[in-house]
Formats: C-alpha cells, structure tokens, sequence
C-alpha cells in the first residue's frame, strides 16, 4: 500500500531533532512520497535542501502564502519567481490563496498576489494549491476570471459547505485537499465528503498542524496520514487498500511532475 501527502511542511524547525526517525515512520506507514508546500521567501531553502538531501521522498512546490502578504510583497513574489525560474522540478505553486481569518489588513493586495500567482501557473502549466479561510467568496470571484482549461489544482485543507464544494467542482480540474479535520468529533466534513466523488479527494496531513485523531493537541507528522485515509475508507463505505490506490492516482494526475 502507497499513500502520498500531498501537504506537509516538513521542512520546519519542528521537524530538526527527530527528522531522520520521522522518515523512518513515514516508509513504515506505506508513504511514498511527501509534497512540501512554501510559504514565504524564509522557507524556500530549507525546502529545497530536504528535498536535496532525499529527492526520492520530497517534492517542492513554491508559492507566497496569503498570512505572508504584506507591504512588501511585490517583492517578495519577485524572489519567488526567480526561485521558480532557476529550478525546473518544482511540481506546483503554492501554497497561495486568501486568509482572512486573522488580519484583513492587506485584502486587496492578497487578492493581487493570488491573481499573479495563478497567472504563472497557467504560464508554466503547473497545478495550484489554495489557501482558502474565511475567504471562499474572494478566491470563486478570482477564479471565475482566471479559470480555464489549463487551470488546475486543490483547495488545500477543504473544510467547506456541500454548496462550495459543488462551486469548487464546477471549475473542473480541481480537488480536495482532506486532512486531520475530517476525524475531529464535530467535524461537518464526512457528510460534506459523501458528495464528493472519490477521484477528487487527495489526502494531505498540513504537518505539523491539524493533527487527526487520535494525536489531536500534539504535532502533526506525515506518517499520521493513515489515520486520515481509515477515517475516508469509513466514509465512502471502501477497503483502505481502494482509498491508498485512488488517492495516489488521483496525485499523480494532478502533479503530472511526480510521474
């Protein structure tokens, strides 16, 4: 059996002192491969160096995450572009999007970054990874202008409504990202998931974040995604085997890069 995560920082300081032992888990687990989403121009080499150093495991994927839009963030895609101009494995942009959870201060310019951002992929024909909270509003009207047929991606870490899920599917090309949120007690999640037809769902951890049941509270690893693809077997009424299969498939037909 084979899964892949599709969304994990990995790179982190977090990751320092038992990082080689996590990979240990990680091959236990059946994970054979780990797409490393950046955030900020800070990331990027940290990023590239674990995938350096086990190239065979680590993907990378490159991107300003909205919560790092600020007044300087013109300059700040600039070096990321640059970044993404001088190497050619990286399989998709992202993690990008909008967040408004936190701080709304730079709504606009959020807006400006994405849109570029997305430009660029449809420019180099590589998928998206949206960040979307508390923003499904803001990124369907972007996308409604910016969508086309060479258009990809996945809304990671989707925790969204049957309704936006819907409006999600009729961009075609898109998936969901589902991660440790789906085994939460009072997650609305598996009612939402049955309308979700299983060639769109890929698995993704967000480590060290959301961690699922049962490490809830504790820091979230890639080796954890198990849990996440036994909560999905639950819910599509399937074999775990069948849910590893898919959910690998359905990467791989996403990130053409990975095959």
């Amino acid at each position: 059996m084979k899964l892949i995560d599709t969304h994990a920082h990995y790179y982190s300081s977090e990751f320092i002192e038992d990082l080689s032992s996590g990979i240990i888990r990680m091959k236990s687990n059946g994970i054979d491969k780990v797409l490393l989403p950046n955030i900020d121009c800070d990331s990027i080499h940290p990023m590239f160096d674990l995938c350096k150093n086990h190239p065979e495991l680590f993907f990378p994927m490159l991107g300003l995450h909205p919560g790092y839009v600020d007044g300087n963030w013109e300059s700040k895609l600039n070096q990321i572009y640059s970044e993404i101009s001088n190497h050619k494995n990286i399989i998709a942009i992202g993690e990008i999007g909008m967040d408004l959870y936190w701080d709304k201060t730079f709504v606009e310019e959020q807006k400006k970054a994405f849109s570029i951002q997305i430009d660029w992929a449809i420019d180099l024909e590589l998928p998206i990874v949206i960040h979307a909270r508390e923003s499904f509003i803001e990124i369907f009207d972007i996308l409604d202008k910016k969508n086309c047929e060479s258009l990809s991606g996945v809304f990671h870490c989707f925790t969204g409504t049957e309704t936006e899920a819907e409006r999600i599917q009729s961009y075609g090309g898109f998936y969901f990202g589902i991660g440790g949120v789906v085994t939460y007690k009072n997650s609305h999640l598996p009612e939402v998931i049955k309308s979700i037809p299983i060639d769109q769902i890929l698995l993704e951890t967000d480590a060290p974040y959301l961690p699922p049941v049962p490490y809830r509270g504790k820091r979230n690893e890639p080796s954890y995604i198990i849990h996440i693809a036994e909560k999905l077997a639950g819910i599509y009424e399937i074999d775990l085997d069948q849910i590893a299969k898919q959910t690998t498939q359905n990467a791989l037909t996403l990130f053409k890069k990975l095959n």
